[in-house]
Parts: C-alpha cells; sequence; structure tokens
C-alpha cells in the first residue's frame, strides 16, 4: 500500500501544532555549537604546540575533511528522501533498511546519551576550576536538572537557549580577538615551528607523541555533523535545512578553528602551549569572556546532544526497533517526544553515577564514525546502482563519498583499533538480532534494486522480499511487434524512455513460423537498442490473433525475474483492432502492467525534442497531495526519463472551471513537482473549459495525457491535431511511484 512514513507512526494522536525550525535555529546553531566545544577551548593549543602550525594544520584540515565528505554525502540523501524523525537513524533505515538502521541506531542512541555524561563532567571541571569548593556531584545533578528541565519543556525552549549561548562563544572569540589587535601576537608563525617536535602532554611527563596521536585526541572535535540532522523530524524543510545548515556550520567552524591555530601560534610559546590547557583563557584580552564559552560549549553540547537523542530513540520506537517501542514513538500533541525524553534522562542520570566514563569515551566516537562511514556506503551503493529514484536535488561526485568511507574508516583506526573492532562487533550483533525480528518498514528502500544489480547470486533474495519495491522500479517496457520496420519510427523515444538501466522486451507476433528474414531483423533491432545503452531480449509468438498473443505474452512473463512492467502500444488503424486494444488495456491493468500509448503526429514527429507537456485532470474539490496520486506516477517517471535523455523543459498543466480551485490546483501541482525531485518544471493552471483553452497551450514537441481503462480513440486522434504533435497516453500499472 502507498503511503508517506509518518514521522510518528507510534502516535495515539497526531500532532496538532508543533514548532518547526529553519535552517539557522534548527541545524545551523546546534552544529555550530556542538563542532565549537570543549575541545577548541582546551585542546587547540595542545595541538598547535606538539604538531606546529603546518602539522596542527595538517590535523585541522584532515579532521574536517573526513567530516565534510560525510556530511555532503548526507545532504545528497536528505534530498532525494522525505527524512522523517531520527537524523542518521532515518537515512539509513530508509536507504539499507530497518535492519541496518536500527543496529546503528540504537549504538549511536546509547553514545549520545553517555556524551550528555561526559559534556556534564566537562562543565563540572571548568566550574571547579572557578569554585573549587562546591560538591562535584551537586554541581552535575544541578547542570543535569537544568538540561533536562529546558528539553522536557520544548525543542523550541533549547534552541533559543543556544541562541544565548552562541551569543556567549562569539563574545569569546571577540575577546580573543581584541587580543590580537592589542599586542598579544608578539612571536612569528614560525615560533611553535612549522612542524613540531610533539613533546607529548603533562599527563605523560613529556615523554613524546606523533601526529596521529595529537589527530585522534583532536578528531572528536570535528564530530558534530549530526547534531543538525537529529532534528530531522522538526524541520521545516530537512531537504534543504540539513545540507545548507551542515554544511554553512562546517565552513563557519573550519575558519574559526584554522584563524585560532594562527592566533595561538603567535601568541604563546611552545612550553606555554603544550603544558598550559587553558592557555586560551590566559591571553584573551578578557580570559572571564573565554571561560563563559567554555562553559556554554559544554551546556551546549550536552542539551543539542539530549534533544537529539531523545527525537533518535522516538524515531525507533515508532518503528518498534526497541522494547515497548510504541510507548516510546508517542509524540504530545505539541509534538515533543516526552516518553523518549524520559528514558533518555533515566540513562543520563544512571551514566552521572559512575562518575568516570573514560573508559567507553573512545567508543562513542567509535559509533559516530561508523555511522558516517555507513552514511558514505549508502551513497556509493546507490549512486552505483543508477536507480530512477536515486535523483537527489544535491549530487556529488562519485570520489567524496569514497574519500568520506575511507577517511571514517582510516580515523576509526586511528583512534583506537581496539575499540573500533569492539564497535564493529556490537553493530553485528544489533543488525542479527533484528533481522530475526522480521521488521516490517513503513517504507520502500533501496536493496531490492541493489540485489537485481547483483542478480546472478541474489535472485531468490528479491524474490522473498515481502513488499513491492517502488525505489528500485524501472521502465521495462514490453513491445508487440507485428512488422519490424514499423518499429523502426518509434526506436528513439521507446530508447528514451528506458536509457540508461530500463530494458525492452520485443513480442514479435507472426501469423506463422517466423522466417529468417524477420528474425535477422529482430536480431538487428535488439543490437541497436544494446549499442545505445539499452537491455533488449525478443520473444515470438506464432497466434495470429492480435489480442490473444499479446494477452499471452504479458501473462507468461509475469513470472519473469525482469517481468516487463509496461506494454507500449502504437495507435490501432481501425475499429476492429481499437475494441482489440480495450481488451489488451484491460487486461494490462488486471496484470499490474503499466500502458504507454504512442500517438505519433504524421508530419511534426517528436520535433525538436525540447518541450514536453504533462496533463493533469481537473480533481476538484480534492487537491489533497498523498502518497496515492492517482494515473499521474507513470506520466511523471516517463516525462523525467525524457526530459534529463532529450535535456528537454518540462511543464506540468491543467484546466479548472472553478476559478476558487485554481490557488488549490497551483499549490497541489507545485508541491507535487517538490516531492517528485523534478526541478525546473514550469506549473500551468488555466481556468476555464478544457476545450477552449487547448488551442491556446503552450505548444510542446511532445504532450502526455493519462489513458482510462476504455479509452476514445477519436478523443485521442484530437489531441495528436489540436496539440500538433506526437502525444503519449499513459496508464499506471500500480508498481510504480513518483514521490519514491
Amino acid at each position: 500500500m502507498k503511503r508517506f512514513w509518518s514521522r510518528s507512526q507510534g502516535d495515539t494522536a497526531a500532532p496538532k501544532a508543533r514548532k518547526q525550525f529553519g535552517t539557522f535555529g534548527g541545524v545551523f546553531t546546534p552544529t555550530l555549537l556542538t563542532i565549537l566545544g570543549v575541545i577548541m577551548f582546551l585542546r587547540e593549543g595542545w595541538v598547535i604546540g606538539n604538531a606546529g602550525i603546518l602539522g596542527g594544520l595538517m590535523i585541522i584540515l584532515l579532521a574536517f575533511g573526513i567530516t565534510a565528505c560525510t556530511a555532503l554525502a548526507m545532504s545528497s540523501i536528505t534530498t532525494n528522501i522525505r527524512i522523517g524523525a531520527g537524523g542518521a537513524y532515518a537515512i539509513l533505515a530508509q536507504s539499507l533498511g530497518l535492519e541496518v538502521g536500527g543496529s546503528l541506531g540504537i549504538p549511536i542512541y546509547v553514545s549520545q546519551a553517555l556524551a550528555i555524561t561526559m559534556y556534564i563532567f566537562g562543565f563540572r571541571e571548568g566550574w571547579l576550576w572557578v569554585f573549587p569548593d562546591h560538591p562535584a556531584i551537586v554541581v552535575d545533578f544541578v547542570v543535569f536538572l537544568v538540561l533536562y528541565g529546558i528539553a522536557y519543556k520544548s525543542a523550541d525552549l533549547a534552541i533559543r537557549v543556544q541562541y544565548v549561548i552562541m551569543a556567549v562563544i562569539v563574545g569569546s572569540l571577540i575577546s580573543i580577538a581584541m587580543a590580537a589587535f592589542t599586542g598579544s601576537m608578539q612571536y612569528e608563525v614560525t615560533n611553535v615551528g612549522l612542524w613540531g617536535s610533539f613533546p607529548g602532554s603533562p599527563e605523560n611527563d613529556f615523554s613524546g607523541t606523533n601526529f596521529w596521536i595529537v589527530f585522534a585526541v583532536f578528531f572528536p572535535a570535528a564530530t558534530g555533523i549530526m547534531a543538525g540532522a537529529n532534528m530531522s523530524g522538526d524541520l521545516k524543510n530537512p531537504r534543504k535545512a540539513i545540507p545548507m545548515g551542515t554544511m554553512l556550520a562546517i565552513g563557519v567552524s573550519l575558519v574559526i578553528y584554522v584563524l585560532l591555530a594562527f592566533w595561538l601560534a603567535r601568541s604563546a610559546t611552545p612550553e606555554e602551549l603544550v603544558s598550559n590547557y587553558n592557555v586560551m583563557i590566559d591571553k584573551a584580552y578578557w580570559g572571564p569572556a573565554v571561560l563563559a564559552g567554555l562553559f556554554g560549549a559544554t551546556f551546549s553540547s550536552a542539551l543539542a546532544s539530549l534533544v537529539g537523542s531523545a527525537r533518535i530513540l522516538q524515531a525507533m520506537g515508532s518503528h518498534s526497533i526497541v522494547p515497548k517501542g510504541g510507548w516510546l514513538g508517542r509524540l504530545t500533541a505539541d509534538g515533543e517526544p516526552r516518553n523518549a525524553l524520559l528514558v533518555t534522562g533515566i540513562l543520563v542520570f544512571g551514566a552521572l553515577l559512575l562518575r568516570d566514563l573514560n573508559a567507553v569515551a573512545p567508543l562513542i566516537t567509535m559509533f559516530f564514525l561508523i555511522t558516517y562511514a555507513m552514511l558514505n556506503v549508502v551513497v556509493l551503493i546507490e549512486q552505483s546502482l543508477g536507480l530512477l529514484s536515486f535523483r537527489p536535488l544535491l549530487r556529488v561526485p562519485r570520489i567524496i563519498p569514497l574519500l568520506g568511507l575511507i577517511g571514517s574508516v582510516f580515523a576509526m583506526f586511528i583512534v583506537n583499533p581496539t575499540f573500533s573492532l569492539v564497535a564493529v562487533f556490537v553493530v553485528l550483533i544489533f543488525y542479527g538480532v533484528l533481522t530475526r525480528r522480521h521488521l516490517t518498514a513503513p517504507f520502500e528502500d533501496v536493496r531490492s534494486g541493489l540485489f537485481v544489480a547483483l542478480a546472478e547470486w541474489a535472485a531468490k533474495k528479491v524474490t522473498d522480499m515481502p513488499t513491492m519495491q517502488e525505489r528500485a522500479w524501472k521502465p521495462n517496457l514490453l513491445v508487440p511487434v507485428e512488422d519490424p520496420n514499423e518499429l523502426r519510427g518509434m526506436f528513439l523515444i521507446i530508447q528514451n524512455i528506458t536509457y540508461p538501466k530500463g530494458s525492452v522486451k520485443l513480442l514479435a507476433l507472426q501469423p506463422q513460423v517466423q522466417s529468417n528474414d524477420v528474425d535477422e531483423r529482430l536480431e538487428a533491432l535488439k543490437t541497436a537498442f544494446r549499442e545505445r545503452g539499452v537491455f533488449a531480449t525478443s520473444t515470438v509468438l506464432t497466434d495470429g490473433v492480435f489480442e490473444d498473443a499479446v494477452n499471452a505474452g504479458m501473462q507468461v512473463l509475469q513470472g519473469a525475474f525482469f517481468r516487463p512492467n509496461i506494454l507500449f502500444l502504437t495507435m490501432p488503424d481501425d475499429a476492429e483492432r481499437e475494441e482489440s486494444y480495450r481488451r489488451v488495456i484491460r487486461e494490462a491493468r488486471e496484470l499490474s502492467t503499466g500502458v504507454l500509448l504512442h500517438a505519433p503526429h504524421p508530419v511534426a514527429g517528436l520535433g525538436q525534442r525540447q518541450t514536453i507537456n504533462v496533463w493533469i485532470r481537473d480533481r476538484s474539490p480534492d487537491w489533497q497531495l498523498s502518497w496515492d496520486i492517482g494515473n499521474l506516477d507513470l506520466s511523471i517517471l516517463t516525462a523525467y526519463k525524457l526530459k534529463r535523455n532529450w535535456n528537454a523543459d518540462t511543464r506540468l498543466i491543467t484546466v479548472v472551471e472553478d476559478a476558487e480551485e485554481v490557488e488549490n490546483a497551483r499549490r497541489f501541482m507545485s508541491r507535487l513537482m517538490d516531492l517528485a525531485r523534478i526541478p525546473e518544471t514550469e506549473v500551468l493552471v488555466h481556468h476555464g473549459a478544457f476545450n477552449d483553452y487547448l488551442p491556446e497551450a503552450p505548444l510542446a514537441d511532445l504532450n502526455i495525457f493519462g489513458l482510462v481503462s476504455d479509452p476514445n480513440f477519436a478523443f485521442i486522434r484530437r489531441m495528436v491535431s489540436e496539440t500538433n504533435s506526437t502525444c503519449l497516453f499513459v496508464r499506471d500499472s500500480g508498481q510504480e511511484s513518483a514521490l519514491a
């Protein structure tokens, strides 16, 4: 059954009115504040002191390069799907199935919850530096209660608090900038050396270190890129907000880290940088401002993790990934995951009682890196399969996710090889458990496309898939051929509909056993299709009755692994053939096979192949957009294929008789093109009578109309004449989806 993936599948009542966030508040702010964290304030100076200015910049650029590639890959995915709540979990679940999404979603959720505890500990250390007499455990629980109270109230309040924290961090950076302008930069940039001597740290009595250990210490600073994506279910337009907000946050934070590296190199000696973790506070124009920034950085990171982790748990609960999923998946009337937040709060409270999480701290980073690696894997798989459903509005070169994958795996084993293996083992255990549960997803994923691409060994797996895979749909045409010479006139449009991943099945109809001449001409046509990148095969039926032969061909091919899903017909010549077509079209509907009826213009042909009109019937007063968009899916997908292969312009046209429905129709069509991910499509809504408007309609090289079960061929011929163009009349099979 076709349906949208609701962000609250486990709700007992849909949210009535929830606050939704834009790019700046929902993505940019939490992502930037998570990246500009405690490592920037307390460890960047140590990095520069050990690695030197050139080595330090290499570490910064390498870390941000890995996360930037991953962020671009994630952005590409989010522009191709309607991402629900859950951030990376939602992306992986929709792409590779609930089992993969859950196997990474569970450890990511636990890691984020433990990260909250570590941020609280970091806040406490800074607080005790100022107020050494305050009891540590009291500070921890007071900070936790404040965080929980803000998150429990609403995500809106959390975002507002983060605005205040951003102002505090900006103030700390202004204090540093004022120090730079008032004489703190008293050394040459080579003061720390182009390449450092890596003396080590106070903890190891300066016994030495190396480039990769310093990189491992710094790298977690760059791993905050999921903070905004975790808010995916609360964004007005996640398809736009996540790519723009995430990449902008990465760019801004990279500039800040690089500028701070130059400032530190020129403001302190190498000895100060490696021995004094508070050197940034000491060298600033007004140290308390930087100290406030440190407090703000740890507090905001904890708040973003608390808000985001609760939403990951709610999303997993709504899909029964975790126990008590129905309860965990519930949202309040204003869209807050209070049940999931309660469980998260209990987990954080328990972790605070442990008092020290240093033993498992590296494992947190490992789970993030595995998730980053899998995000890159998803894009590589989708790009390699070449499925029609993968048409992201942001396309990235294949080298980007490849570098992101290599960098993520490399960073895992550089940071901590032991914990890397433990993290992989944990993910595999969760995957095995979830696979045994036979989870049912409320959305399609790309797995069937992968199995088709690897058909030699995956055919059984594809057959066992319980639901139709709309995302793996490709145009596989069944073309009845009575005279191979007639097919030459339709060759280009068939090729352009199916190229590059579709196929053509030529069904040759012969009243008697075929001659060698027919066989040779069919072979030539198959070869011509294959030379142009379209896989083609042929079958010959000797039944002399057109209707019986075509129906028999469709029925027999139902059991084929690559079965045709579209019947391609040309205009009939006489009334007897018209009646035969009607029966064939009805049989195609029974067999869930789409129909393309090609009605060529005798003079214009396909013209210059520069413009395509897609006509939508007047749906008044029902302009509600749901997963089932009526007999439009195949028309839109066909237009998209021809648009890409012709490099053509497309228009979506409808004519409504009621003037009050004009705006509703325009909103429906604009939203439809947005969800179908077909950019640069002109939307035209005309008020009046269809017959009056038709002669005035914009000219096109091809006009696409819907096809009813009992077509009126006189009307079809009139459309060819009045549009002065070739026309395609299209009927859906029910197996394709323009919104998949």
